[in-house]
Formats: structure tokens, sequence, C-alpha cells
């Protein structure tokens, strides 16, 4: 594959409009800084409530996508309600790591109780997929695409109540501030999920944006974790960053 096809960022779901939920404002301001950014989901996210089907629901990922500056969207095809960390699954995200070879992995998480078990196994999943995107000798298993490591893995939050980062994990957050409008415009293009009488997830998303920027020092932010501690060789910068 040449290298304008390559990503520098995937960011991995369980469903289409988890990404766009979770870390969409990062996506979007990564993708306004040049880089080719990427989303996964593991399943089409149907059947649920409100969606005509599967189809529509790919018309909202893709404007969803469009929205953010995402340049490419992969579906897997696993079945949601039924999404389970197995070989095939782990196997089927290592192949698009070892196609796109990302230099940063997005993942959830965290399981989120009370909401789909799908998000717990897709925590699973992808930290698998991101080992299994490295081995060597099994070329046969992965159609004989070359090994791929990946350099960092981060992962992010859904808003399903008090966010508690992993224990062993550390967190960072990004400043949204620009892009918060984006990310709720992307989040807005999926109308099946999120009809009238599902409007207060607008203002739980934004409310949370919020206030992870009150807590960071900026206007919105998102929360990261990371099994590696943050590391800069520019202090100021990253502490006093300039602001527009």
């Amino acid at each position: 594959m040449p290298d304008d096809a390559l990503l520098d960022v995937i960011a991995v779901g369980a469903h289409p409009d988890d990404v766009e939920i979770g870390c969409g404002g990062t996506l979007a301001s990564l993708a306004a800084a040049g880089h080719r950014v990427g989303i996964v989901d593991l399943t089409d996210g149907e059947p649920t409530p409100c969606s005509s089907g599967p189809e529509e629901r790919m018309r909202e990922a893709a404007a969803a996508a469009k929205a953010l500056g995402v340049v490419e969207r992969v579906q897997l095809d696993f079945p949601n309600r039924r999404l389970f960390d197995s070989f095939e699954v782990r196997v089927a995200l290592a192949k698009v790591f070892r196609r796109f070879r990302p230099k940063l992995v997005l993942g959830l998480a965290e399981k989120t109780p009370l909401a789909s078990p799908d998000h717990a196994q897709a925590v699973a999943i992808t930290e698998a997929a991101v080992f299994y995107s490295r081995l060597t000798k099994w070329d046969d298993v992965f159609d004989h695409l070359p090994v791929h490591t990946v350099p960092s893995l981060a992962t992010y939050f859904l808003p399903t109540g008090v966010t508690d980062v992993p224990h062993g994990h550390y967190p960072l957050v990004v400043d949204i501030t620009a892009q918060l409008e984006q990310k709720m415009a992307a989040i807005r293009c999926y109308a099946s999920q999120f009809p009238a009488e599902k409007a207060h997830v607008f203002d739980r998303v934004r409310t949370i944006a919020e206030h992870t920027g009150m807590l960071a020092g900026c206007g919105a932010g998102e929360l990261f974790a990371s099994v590696r501690m943050p590391c800069t060789g520019n202090l100021l910068g990253m502490l006093v960053p300039e602001r527009s």
C-alpha cells in the first residue's frame, strides 16, 4: 500500500457512534492538523429500536466520519449484541492494523454497566489485535500482510457514569475546545440513535467535555488513559500551550 494510503491514527469502536461520542473531538483535531485518521467499527450496531436497518446506520456513519475529517472507515461485520473476544475478531482487526500501519490506536477504555456488553469485549479485542499485529511466523493467518508494531495504544471513555481511569493507567486530556461543535455535529448524524426523546444525550456529552476541560484548564476536553506515563521533552509547551 502506498504511503499516502496509510493511516496515522485508527480509533476502534464496538458500534458506529462509539468513537464519535468518546473521542470525536480528538479525531477532528488530528485530521485538522493534517494527520490521516481512520475508524474501525467491529459491528454495524444493528438492530436498534429506531433504525430501519444496517443501510441507514452505515449512511449515518459515513456522514459522521465526513463531519470529523476521517478519511477511512472500516466495518468488520461481526454481530451486534453477540460480539465476543474471539480468535476470528482479533485476527480481523489485526489485519486492519497491518494494512493501514497506524502510529496510534485508540480503543475503548472499559466496560459500560447498564449499557452494551459489546464495549467490554471491544476492550479485550483491541488490546489483543495490537499484539497480534506484530507477531511473526504467522503469515498464513494474516493473509501474508507484513507485520506491524503499533507504537502506542490509548483508550477513550464513553459517558455512562463517573469516569474512573483503570488501575495501572495514566490519564491524559486532549483539548477539544475548537472541535466541540464538530464533535456534536458528528454525533447528531446518528438521527436513528438519538431521536427527540434521547436529546439529553447531547447535553450529557457536552457537559462531560466541558467538565473534563475545566479540570484540565481548557474549555472542553476528552479523557484518555494509557499504560505509559505521559512523557514530554517540552514541559512548558505541554503545561502552558499557546492559545490562538
